[in-house]
């Protein structure tokens, strides 16, 4: 380990860290012999008593769904039996010891959090992943995922990732740059060479220090005596890979034949099993005395029951090494010994690399590989089955079907731009309209996730105008798809549109009145659509639209409710898919409640969610979503850096929705920062970006008054002249206090006082009580009743009235420092105090709450409701052991023993 002190350093604080009970993680990267898979052994040597599990990846196999996971695994096996019953079913499924179907991805990665938490219960835990860019990807995430939410487990994770190589991506992890090394080091690496001898070899090795190693190796015993130049070496600079390949070809080519087929066949398998390899290379004519040679050179280590090779590139060099005609032989006699051995998706992995043509007995196997990788979430790998399996279709047809097939997998596991490379190999025209459907599908979702909302919508609407009446499920569910997509760009003509082809449809009748002068029509189409929310069978999307229908038509509360029921319908039935977007319309529906800290909790939760899914589309959503309590907070640096992030996804791409919300709430930021005019600016380019009023309802309320306090009284009345017929038409009391509030702004002062007391009673208490529902569930906004108090008191000061005025002020402070809104608390406090008022900062009304850090508060919620540690780990994505390392830190903070001190203390 040479030349290597910063690495070891870096390496070592992690392990010492897990030796203390601390997790970390680290990704070596760098290229090919560069020393990483070294520094992985030296760690596993500095272990000491830390139990140890390593997983290798093998380029040929990378497409095995958690082949990885498994190898990882393999050693404690044992311990799933211990895992809660669910996470426990998933592990079994995805590693074939069982035909059980994974519907969610999540509950796989929170088992592998919980199996290293447990591998980690006795000691320490070190885990080894190396050439991490050939394990597969479904693996790599489910890694990656635990990896990123260890905290206080004694788990330290290593990957290693070769830099530049095509294969699985690791997202995520802090990264540690192994380089080459300075020459000093390099030259320790030779001895017995003549100086310009070595001097040749440094400088073709570049410090890399396998280069250094395979290059003197290869040196003839003339050369390395030096009595001839190294014309071994290449005259000219060549790529590092191809030269250390080399190397490593010319040693794989000076063993006996027996021992070349023997390590082709170990080679071409990715279990490492020496029972595999020797049963596949019986069957070739070769026995395990063959591997006495390769074993002498150091190309293999034999341990047990195991073949590893020292280096990968040593595989790589014995599988391209050998002829067609024996890789082909290779790969048929490890199918016939893994069925065997009852490994029929490994065994038709290697059917496939044996055929030569179109095998349809082969496409049907790797068909069915895919729906059993589909059916555990490893999307990544169902769709490299598909493909491999279209490949060996004759059948135009049925490639096509593949093809699609294999597109839909690829958008499914975020992998945008191969799903369209896919798309673009299936031949045209598709005469199966189900096909063609789900063709049109897979294509509208790398629009919607990636590109153009607006694209998608149309690409689902011309796919229904195709698919017709003769097939009036698949029609319907085309529109339904693609004015979603259309609301998402926040194209209120296209919502139309696409609504006039099917307006019998209920959940298409509501946009189709509401976009088309029949505002009654809308509200008595939605009451059924609501009722429907009660029913198990109502699907996710149905669940979506319906609460999306609720916010656009003011009925706050009830979209809440439905958009609760969306996420729990996600949650419990693993669709993990689409718990970012459901979880976003809970996000928007608290948000229209006032609930701001509620909002950014589940706002949080759901971006994480959508930045491991890799879906932008979604996270840009949710980054202006979360921008909106910031700026209330007046949290400017969040709020520019949210804001910036997604107006840079959302603008190109033509994401109405997300660049309004991502404006309006740097115009609220403005608003309250007592920047009127560019508050103006902000929320009339928000209004521009959705040009539909109803659209706008939400951020004309700010418009208007920044109109006024900007002294713009003209633009103020256009708005507050639209907010009152919208009002109007839909009679939600919500939307009647805005309207109220902002005829007080923008009439004669004469007939304010009439609408500020109207607009306050609407508000009833800020708590959804109050205003005019006789169940005392209504949808009235703390934040908004603080604003009109502030508003009526700013009004009743100027008229000279100070007692008036500092009840209303007083209201107002008091609601805005309960929310944390601090710029317009202390906007509050100067009016109060110009009016005569006490104005003693008061305290948050959360107390000993905000010092808790955000993960804290979670978790501290969470366990009030009586959630158990391994419960409150599932929902948070988080082991057992980190959920009570929070709770360890939060109790002294909060000055509480128990749990049940914990629940009183947050009842009060």
């Amino acid at each position: 380990m040479r030349g290597r002190s910063t690495e070891q350093e870096q390496i070592g604080r992690l392990l010492a860290d897990g030796r203390r009970g601390n997790s970390g993680a680290l990704l070596l990267h760098g290229e090919a012999g560069i020393g990483k898979s070294a520094l992985l052994d030296w760690a596993a040597g500095q272990a000491g008593g830390a139990r140890v599990l390593r997983v290798e990846g093998i380029e040929s196999e990378m497409e095995l769904a958690y082949g990885g996971l498994h190898q990882l695994f393999l050693p404690v096996l044992d311990l799933v039996d211990g895992l809660p019953p669910a996470q426990a079913a998933a592990l079994r499924a995805v590693f074939g010891l069982t035909a059980d179907e994974v519907r969610d991805s999540f509950t796989v990665g929170l088992a592998v959090l919980t199996m290293l938490s447990e591998a980690a219960a006795d000691g320490p835990l070190l885990c080894l992943v190396d050439d991490a860019q050939w394990v597969d990807q479904p693996s790599v995430d489910m890694l990656t995922f635990a990896a990123r939410r260890l905290r206080a487990e004694g788990v330290v994770m290593l990957f290693a990732v070769r830099d530049g190589a095509p294969g699985a991506t690791v997202k995520g992890l802090p990264g540690l740059l192994v380089e080459g090394l300075d020459r000093t080091a390099a030259a320790e690496l030779l001895t017995g060479l003549p100086p310009y001898v070595a001097d040749r070899v440094l400088e073709e090795a570049g410090g890399n220090p396998l280069a250094l190693i395979e290059l003197s190796a290869a040196l003839t015993p003339a050369q390395r005596a030096g009595r001839l130049g190294p014309l071994a070496l290449p005259e000219t600079a060549a790529a590092l890979r191809g030269r250390i390949q080399d190397g490593f070809l010319e040693q794989v080519g000076r063993l006996p034949e027996a021992a070349r087929l023997v390590l082709l066949v170990a080679a071409a398998d990715d279990t490492g099993s020496l029972g595999t390899v020797l049963a596949a290379a019986r069957e070739l004519g070769a026995g395990v005395e063959d591997l006495e040679p390769a074993e002498r050179a150091g190309l293999v280590v034999l341990s047990g029951e195991l073949v590893r090779f020292r280096h990968p590139l040593v595989r790589y060099a014995a599988y391209r090494s050998a002829p067609l005609a024996r890789r082909i032989a290779a790969h048929r006699a490890l199918a016939g010994a893994l069925d065997e051995a009852g490994q029929p998706h490994r065994r038709a992995w290697h059917l496939a690399a044996a055929a030569t043509g179109p095998d349809e007995g082969v496409a049907e196997e790797l068909e069915r590989v895919a729906e059993w990788a589909g059916n555990r979430q490893a999307m990544a790998s169902a769709s490299a089955a598909y493909e491999r399996a279209a490949q060996l279709t004759a059948d135009r047809d049925l490639r096509a079907r593949r093809l699609v097939q294999a597109a839909r997998k690829a958008a499914d596991a975020g992998q945008d731009e191969r799903c369209g490379a896919l798309a673009d190999q299936v031949p045209m025209p598709l005469a199966d309209q189900e096909v063609a459907a789900n063709f049109a599908r897979a294509r509208a979702v790398v629009e919607l996730g990636y590109r153009s909302p607006a694209a998608a919508a149309r690409i689902l609407l011309d796919s229904a105008d195709a698919t017709g009446a003769a097939h009036p499920e698949a029609t319907a569910s085309l529109l339904v798809d693609a004015v979603h997509a259309a609301y998402s760009g926040g194209d209120a003509a296209l919502m139309a549109e696409v609504a006039s082809r099917a307006p019998e449809l209920p959940v298409l009748a509501v946009p189709a009145g509401l976009f088309g002068d029949d505002v009654p029509g809308a509200l008595t189409a939605l009451r059924p659509l609501v009722a429907a929310t009660d029913e198990a069978d109502t699907g996710v999307m149905e669940r979506l639209l319906t609460g999306i229908h609720c916010l656009l038509t003011g009925d706050h509360p009830t979209a809440r409710r439905v958009a609760l029921g969306a996420v729990a319908r996600c949650r419990d039935q693993g669709i993990s898919g689409w718990l970012p977007t459901t979880l976003d319309l809970l996000v928007r529906a608290e948000l229209a409640l006032g609930h701001h800290e509620e909002a950014t909790a589940r706002g949080t939760e759901a971006l994480r969610l959508a930045e491991y899914y890799d879906l932008a589309h979604r996270a840009s959503h949710l980054r202006a979503a979360l921008a909106l309590p910031a700026a209330a907070r007046g949290e400017e640096d969040q709020v520019r850096a949210l804001t910036e992030e997604a107006l840079g996804y959302a603008r190109p791409r033509g994401v109405g929705r997300a660049a309004a919300d991502a404006l309006w709430a740097r115009g609220l930021l403005e608003l309250g920062l007592g920047r009127a005019q560019a508050a103006l600016d902000e929320l009339a380019a928000a209004r521009q970006e959705l040009g539909h009023p109803l659209l706008c309802l939400p951020l004309l309320p700010d418009l208007v008054e920044a109109a006024v306090r900007a002294g713009r009284p003209e633009r103020a009345a256009q708005a507050a002249g639209v907010l009152d017929e919208w009002a109007g038409a839909l009679d939600r009391p919500a939307l009647g206090a805005l309207a109220a509030r902002c005829r007080a702004l923008t009439g004669p002062d004469g007939s304010a006082e009439q609408h500020f007391t109207a607009a306050l009673a609407l508000h009833g208490d800020g708590n959804g009580n109050g205003n005019g529902h006789e169940d005392g569930t209504g949808d009235g906004n703390a934040f908004d009743r603080a604003r009109t108090a502030l508003l009526y008191g700013e009004w009743l000061r100027r008229l000279r009235r100070q007692l008036d005025a500092r009840e209303q002020l007083r209201a107002a402070l008091d609601g805005f420092e309960a929310l944390g809104a601090r710029p317009w608390a202390e906007r509050a406090r100067s009016e109060l105090g110009a009016a005569g008022g006490e104005t003693v900062l008061t305290a948050r009304q959360d107390g000993p709450i905000s010092l808790l850090s955000p993960q804290e508060r979670e978790v501290v919620r969470l366990a009030a409701t009586g959630a158990s540690n391994r419960e409150i780990a599932a929902q948070l994505f988080l082991s057992p052991r980190t959920v009570g390392h929070h709770l360890y830190r939060a109790f002294p903070k909060l000055g509480v023993g128990s749990r049940t001190e914990l629940a009183a203390l947050l009842a009060a």
